[in-house]
């Protein structure tokens, strides 16, 4: 369903209360209060079987009763009745829903079964619902309190939303004492069918909207929540606290990745993935929420710290090291300017101690000098009680600089009685102010890692060739059909290594051996020094079960080995079959093992996982988190937050390994991993570098025997099935496919080829500069919303694009999408404009969408005349232009 139709639960016009209630006390007494008495302009209808009038207003006995079909019906009655009345809203053609009432799928499986009776509902009328088990929600702009929550917050910038009544109470207050203001204040309950990538997606959209937090307990709809957040986080900051950090279920994991691969580091690689923050508790939620809604935002790491005591400074000082900030080094001019007016024995650095007899003005004067030095990308103002700066009056010149800077200024007042006015004043004047210097930089930083991880994200990558797997597909389902044929979850090493050969991952292929005999006759074949491995379908683990033996290096070795690795193995696991072993090369190591392994999460599917690898992978648990699919600049970031990085690029006697080697192995295993949905579990463990390249020296794959429904990718892999090749009317050969991150150079330079009516025709304005940030929104795309469709050739051996076309989806919306085409101007006329359209619509019957819709300028001839030839529909638009339409 699009997020318009959410127009009725949070831009109603009208509201019965189904549950209303003159009882004090009660819940429906509270919200038909709070809605009756917040300046809610709409008209609200109280409906109960029961009552004449409540709170003086005629009552109605049941929603068929009320005159008007209302846009949404709040439902304040026992579960048990809860279904029926939804039945009689959905009859009457009420579309909004909200469900206060508990008593669901929270109590066990009698409320499951009311939630699936309800979602039946839903359904079958098309509704909209926010709940069950919720709080309600609070729109400040509209003065519309539809919760039993006694307040009502002051209008601001900051959507929030939380599964937590608890947590929205605590915030409530927490935010009339701080002076911060809310767009929109949302408890969403067990979000049987609004949920958080709704809810994104509608106030994402919102002009009131500039930040967006929120307190999760789990995620539902994994994919649909990260397309919202990526669609957003961008322009407007998402923060998010995620409460159940440990979970036990790692234990029963069957490989290295899967009890290493915990819930909790996977929701942080998902909101980082997404360019989310993530913050640990509630207070950091609050002093977060508190810069997002009264300062700039950092852009920088840089901090200048003003002061009248050494000893807080030296506390911030320490916090910013701690948190990855830097100190600004003070510039030349600067320096030059201080001197001028502080007292001679002032510190001289950063932090700027102005001495305890410094006053208010003094503060003032550091302040306006240090904002206008190009190091420094945000203040700290700490004042300690002293004799001389008036806590008050330097509060004043605070509010006063603060309000012309473009600079993030926080504050620190330590103490009590004698800063507390100053406090107050500060917040009530959009200054951020906390009770320690350490809470300040913490919620600094927090912004400016949100800020530098986003420009990490959008880095351009490196092109990398893809695996060609077609010819190997037979093979590879032979393989896992084989395996599930003779009942079995877990491949054989030799099966996991054939497997990962095939995408171009190399390894020691193993040789079975029956017995010690066809041990010894495998081992003499293949030469010393050699590893031997138990085969059998029951051990994953076969070091821990005694079940390898390295560099054996002789046949009297190799019978020792073999008649010593059947003891241990069948004392260790008396129950395993024991097929025989597996006899490979031995590959002489110097340097360190790694990890690279996937597993299948229940919420965000598909994970993969890198780090040091080993016996001693989870003594050392270095790990890093990724999703698949994995770009060159996906795959580094996941590198670089490991140890094993440092030793990647050569440590002491260890020698450095190719890095581009290591990249292409990751995002070849990516590659394989987004091709197989049915792989449950994956490890290459160890990953040994050898020469130029890295060998899987063991690797084990365990087969899900039912993937069908389970979450596999929750970002939108390349579309491969929508690259076309033709020719023009000249006979050049055009590839036409789907832009990636990897084209952003090939754009800027077709950019760069339009002329100044080309641009004006496809952006309706001229544009001269096409930064970074701006190409990246174009190349670095969501396929899962849009679909942007390049025209390619290859000429005197360079590659150039020479034209785009691109659809972009509404979320949700599964009929229609807006289009929009430009081509190059020395390629017009030769049949390019008329290839992409066919390809386009192409692609939009495939998508199943019904309309496809834009804008031209009446000067526009050429694509006017396109239209016609490819039967859009064509109408008055707004002065100057032209409405398109294409029905399929």
């Amino acid at each position: 369903m699009g997020v318009q139709k959410l127009d009725k639960l949070f831009k109603p016009n009208s509201i019965a209360v189904i549950g209303a209630s003159d009882k004090i006390g009660k819940a429906g007494y509270r919200i038909f209060r709070n809605l009756i008495g917040s300046g809610y302009e709409g008209v609200v209808y109280p409906v109960n079987p029961t009552k004449e009038s409540i709170q003086g207003i005629h009552t109605y006995k049941n929603i068929n009763e009320v005159p008007k079909v209302v846009d949404l019906a709040i439902i304040v009655t026992p579960a048990r009745a809860v279904c029926e009345v939804v039945e009689q809203c959905g009859k009457r053609g009420v579309k909004g829903i909200l469900i206060i009432s508990a008593g669901f799928k929270e109590i066990g499986e009698e409320g499951k079964k009311l939630e699936n009776k309800l979602l039946k509902i839903k359904k079958k009328y098309g509704l909209r619902i926010v709940g069950p088990n919720c709080v309600g929600y609070i729109l400040p702009y509209l003065n519309m309190n539809a919760t039993f929550a006694g307040s009502m917050p002051e209008k601001g910038n900051i959507a929030l939303f939380s599964q937590s009544g608890a947590v929205c109470g605590a915030i409530l207050d927490w935010a009339a004492a701080a002076k911060v203001g809310f767009s929109s204040f949302i408890s969403v309950g067990s979000m049987l069918d609004v949920d958080f990538g709704d809810l994104i997606d509608y106030f994402g959209r919102d002009a009131h909207t500039r930040s967006i937090v929120l307190y999760a307990e789990s995620i539902t709809n994994a994919r649909k929540f990260m397309s919202a957040a990526r669609a957003f986080a961008r322009v407007k900051p998402i923060i998010v606290i995620k409460s159940g950090r440990y979970s036990e279920g790692a234990k029963a994991a069957s490989s290295h990745t899967g009890a290493m691969a915990g819930e909790d580091y996977i929701n942080d690689a998902a909101f980082k993935r997404a360019g989310m923050v993530r913050v640990k508790n509630i207070q950091d939620l609050f002093n977060v929420s508190s810069i997002l809604a009264k300062q700039p935002r950092p852009t920088g790491p840089n901090i200048a710290i003003i002061t009248n005591a050494g000893g807080p400074g030296v506390l911030a000082t320490d916090a910013i090291i701690e948190q990855g900030g830097k100190l600004a080094n003070l510039s030349a001019e600067t320096m030059v300017q201080l001197n001028e007016f502080l007292p001679s024995h002032w510190s001289k650095s950063n932090p700027i101690d102005i001495i305890g007899d410094s006053d208010e003005e003094v503060y003032k004067k550091t302040m306006e000098v240090c904002l206008q030095d190009k190091n420094i990308d945000g203040l700290l103002i700490i004042c300690v009680p002293q004799v001389m700066a008036n806590p008050k009056n330097l509060a004043d010149n605070i509010i006063d600089i603060s309000k012309r800077s473009t600079k993030p200024i926080l504050t620190s007042f330590p103490g009590e009685a004698s800063v507390q006015y100053a406090r107050q004043l500060l917040n009530n004047n959009n200054v951020p102010t906390y009770s320690t210097p350490e809470e300040a930089v913490e919620s600094y930083m927090y912004l400016y890692r949100y800020a530098r991880n986003l420009q990490l994200l959008f880095e351009t990558p490196e092109e990398r060739n893809i695996i060609q797997v077609e010819n190997h597909q037979k093979r590879l389902k032979e393989i896992i059909n084989t395996a599930l044929k003779d009942k079995r979850t877990l491949l054989s090493e030799s099966e996991a290594k054939e497997f990962i050969e095939l995408y171009g991952i190399k390894s020691t292929r193993p040789i079975f051996a029956k017995d010690e005999n066809a041990a010894v006759e495998t081992s003499e074949k293949i030469g010393y020094p050699i590893v031997m491995k138990i085969q059998s379908p029951q051990i994953s683990h076969k070091s821990d079960a005694g079940g390898v033996a390295l560099n054996v290096n002789c046949e009297k070795d190799v019978r020792e080995a073999f008649r010593n690795m059947m003891t241990k193995v069948k004392k260790n696991v008396p129950d395993a079959t024991i097929e025989g072993v597996t006899i490979q090369k031995m590959v002489e190591n110097k340097g360190s093992e790694f990890i690279l392994g996937s597993k299948k999460d229940p919420v965000f599917g598909s994970v993969i996982l890198f780090g040091l690898g080993g016996i001693f992978t989870e003594l050392f648990k270095d790990r890093s988190i990724g999703f698949p699919p994995l770009s060159q600049v996906l795959v580094q970031r996941i590198i670089e937050k490991t140890k094993a990085y440092e030793l990647l690029k050569g440590y002491r006697n260890i020698p450095p390994v190719d890095m581009a080697k290591v990249e292409e192995t990751i995002i070849n295993f990516s590659q394989l991993i987004e091709e197989h949905p049915e792989i449950q579990e994956i490890d290459i463990n160890p990953l040994a570098p050898s020469g130029n390249d890295l060998i899987a020296l063991d690797a084990r794959i365990v087969i899900d025997e039912n993937p069908e429904g389970k979450p596999h990718l929750i970002i939108g892999r390349y579309p491969n099935q929508y690259i076309s090749h033709v020719k023009l009317k000249d006979g050049t050969e055009v590839i036409l496919r789907p832009i990636k991150p990897e084209d952003e150079y090939m754009w800027l330079e077709m950019f760069k080829s339009f002329s100044e009516e080309t641009v004006r025709f496809r952006f309706f304005r001229l544009v001269k500069d096409t930064p970074h940030e701006m190409r990246t929104r174009y190349c670095n795309i969501d396929y899962d919303r849009e679909i942007a469709i390049v025209a390619e050739i290859t000429e005197n051996g360079k590659r150039r694009l020479l034209g785009v076309s691109r659809i972009i989806m509404s979320p949700g919306n599964e009929k229609e999408a807006e289009f929009a085409i430009v081509v190059s101007d020395k390629w017009q006329r030769l049949g390019l404009g008329s290839e992409l359209v066919d390809h386009t619509i192409a692609i939009v019957k495939n998508r199943k969408l019904e309309r496809i819709h834009g804008t031209v300028l009446k000067d526009n001839t050429p694509m006017i005349a396109l239209c016609k030839e490819k039967k859009f529909k064509i109408t008055e638009g707004d002065p100057g232009e032209y409405k398109i339409e294409y029905h399929l």
